[in-house]
């Protein structure tokens, strides 16, 4: 499986590159290994290859992966929607939700940490795409919503999180990723309490270059690691084959 090491070398090259145009330090960017449908022995492959991230978008891979992968150190963060009926498993596995979206949620994620005496880190998912397949907090809404989410003492905000239009067209991307970031600003000017909003979860295999540029901390890249799926993107982050 050489080839996985092998696009883990040009993933970071692209993400150094891509540092560079805009004068970022790469330390500032972590790469997230978007693992849906990737098997445990290819991820595997790419923790013992000094990744640390991984991401997935469904609870039960979450779970069958993790007796496979719970010997080499990593952090796993959720990246899917969320049922509330997958809370307690997801609180097992997962050491950050980056899609928290709505408020019942976070009631039902409040009550099962505080039944459980712990916290948890989650980042704050934004449809700065407006499309209706996504999920994701209006960006209009933001701001209520981070004041809302930052009166539970068991969650730690430590982010926003996008995934941005999908489309050949980088500009129309790119204002996905600006409206996240100023999203970022406005409220870290407002210090909320059990918010610390270091992180930009944005961008993937297609438009990494663009969400770093537009301030990115964190990148997340599943295809071109570990090749093609059977669907492309947009089926894994669409609303209506989710719920199917």
């Amino acid at each position: 499986m050489s080839h996985i090491t092998e696009n883990l070398a040009v993933i970071h090259q692209r993400i150094e590159n891509a540092c560079k145009k805009c004068n970022r330090n790469p330390a500032e960017v972590s790469l997230l290994l978007a693992t849906k449908t990737v098997s445990a022995e290819h991820i595997l492959i790419a923790l013992q290859s000094g990744e640390w991230l991984i991401g997935e978008n469904k609870v039960q891979e979450l779970k069958e992966k993790s007796d496979a992968l719970k010997d080499v150190p990593h952090q796993a963060h959720f990246i899917g929607h969320l049922q509330t009926n997958k809370i307690k498993e997801v609180l097992r596995y997962a050491d950050c939700i980056q899609s928290v979206d709505r408020l019942e949620l976070v009631q039902k994620l409040d009550q099962r940490l505080q039944f459980e005496g712990r916290s948890m880190d989650i980042m704050l998912q934004v449809n700065t795409s407006y499309e209706e397949s996504k999920f994701g907090v209006n960006p209009e809404s933001a701001l209520t919503f981070a004041k809302e989410v930052s009166r539970y003492d068991t969650l730690r905000v430590k982010g926003l999180m996008t995934i941005g239009l999908f489309s050949a067209a980088q500009e129309k991307v790119r204002r996905c990723f600006q409206l996240l970031k100023n999203i970022q600003l406005t409220l870290s000017e407002l210090a909320l309490p059990n918010c610390d909003l270091q992180h930009l979860s944005m961008g993937m295999s297609t438009d990494l270059e663009t969400a770093i540029e537009e301030g990115a901390t964190m990148v997340r890249v599943g295809t071109a690691i570990f090749g093609s799926r059977i669907y492309p993107d947009s089926y894994y982050w669409n609303e209506q084959s989710l719920q199917k």
